[in-house]
């Protein structure tokens, strides 16, 4: 799938997967207008295809109306390795104590799905790949079957993901994984038709 981050947002919605309140928004006053909705402190963050827009200065933490403005204003136009900003999420910010890194794609040689979960969190996962791809744990998933409970509890504990978080990450990966591969259906089914 190649969705902006809030299509995907909204996606994982309609999956039970719980993500942040927040809204699209177009222009500042649009921001704003999320912001307030959203409760502060909110996260303003462009919405391109590509990685790299915090450090590009496209994702902002907000406290109040005036920092949102400001933020927006910044950000929407802004060029983000070739990629402008037409458009913001705005978000309510989130105590994040820790990140992971999770993914799923085609193994089209094996015929199955791959998953891959590290716990050296999402930025910069590239590098993590090439200095050190023991940090992530790789899982062939058999289409047929899908991704078990008793295979992504078994997979949480081959990333060393902490101890407490481990529950709660194997059953968040299961709906990923649902969410993901219905995804996929739905589009094949939709390419096979027309």
């Amino acid at each position: 799938m190649d969705l902006f981050e809030y299509q995907g947002k909204q996606y994982f919605a309609r999956f039970g997967i719980s993500v942040s309140a927040g809204g699209v928004a177009d222009t500042v006053d649009e921001a704003v207008v999320q912001a307030d909705a959203a409760v502060y402190p909110v996260v303003i963050k462009a919405q391109v295809k590509v990685g790299g827009r915090g450090k590009a200065g496209g994702i902002k933490l907000a406290n109040n109306a005036e920092e949102v403005r400001l933020h927006a204003g910044n950000i929407l136009g802004m060029d983000i390795k070739g990629h402008v900003v037409h458009r913001l999420w705005v978000e309510h910010s989130s105590d994040i104590d820790k990140e992971y890194y999770a993914s799923f794609t085609l193994d089209r040689p094996n015929k199955c799905h791959l998953g891959m979960l590290s716990k050296e969190g999402g930025v910069e996962i590239e590098v993590v790949a090439e200095e050190n791809p023991d940090a992530i744990a790789k899982l062939s998933i058999d289409p047929i079957v899908g991704l078990t409970p008793e295979m992504a509890t078994a997979w949480v504990a081959a990333a060393d993901l902490d101890e407490p978080a481990r529950a709660q990450a194997a059953e968040l990966l299961v709906k990923l994984y649902t969410c993901t591969w219905k995804a996929t259906a739905i589009s094949l089914r939709s390419t096979l038709l027309s």
